[in-house]
């Protein structure tokens, strides 16, 4: 009786382990309002291809005139890089215009990136490019 009280207590600690991480995940419909979507020019300061999502960080002029650094979550890391994104793609500097959704607290400038366009037209989605070689 012991021996099975034990491997029924291994198994069950073994499972709450093992399901920590799905507890931890996030739905982007939980930070981002879908029914409020954004359009956001501006200047591209740093892009980070990191799990478990990547960012996109730009200066955008803010009607003030003053910059304003807006942030915007796109997908995962391997999801951008298997549909032919690479991190040096869009350098810092770059003029990007943005489409996306704001986050649920509106006092953050903070967004999920649905489409980034550069001045020359290239068009990027969440997981990398929307046209040309690696396109979805």
């Amino acid at each position: 009786m012991k021996r099975r009280t034990l491997t029924v207590l291994l198994a069950s600690i073994a499972l709450f382990v093992v399901a920590i991480p799905v507890f931890a995940h996030h739905s982007f419909a939980a930070a981002y309002d879908t029914t409020n979507p954004i359009t956001v020019k501006g200047v591209i300061v740093q892009v980070r291809l990191e799990n478990p999502h990547s960012w996109f960080f730009l200066d955008v002029k803010g009607a003030d005139g003053k910059l304003e650094r807006w942030s915007f979550e796109a997908g995962t890391p391997s999801g951008m890089i298997r549909n032919g994104f690479k991190a040096n793609m869009i350098k810092a500097g770059t003029e990007v215009t943005i489409k996306g959704y704001h986050a649920r607290d509106l006092t953050q400038k903070v967004g999920m990136l649905n489409e980034l366009v550069t001045a020359d037209g290239k068009v990027y989605g969440s997981f990398g490019p929307q046209q040309g070689p690696g396109a979805q």
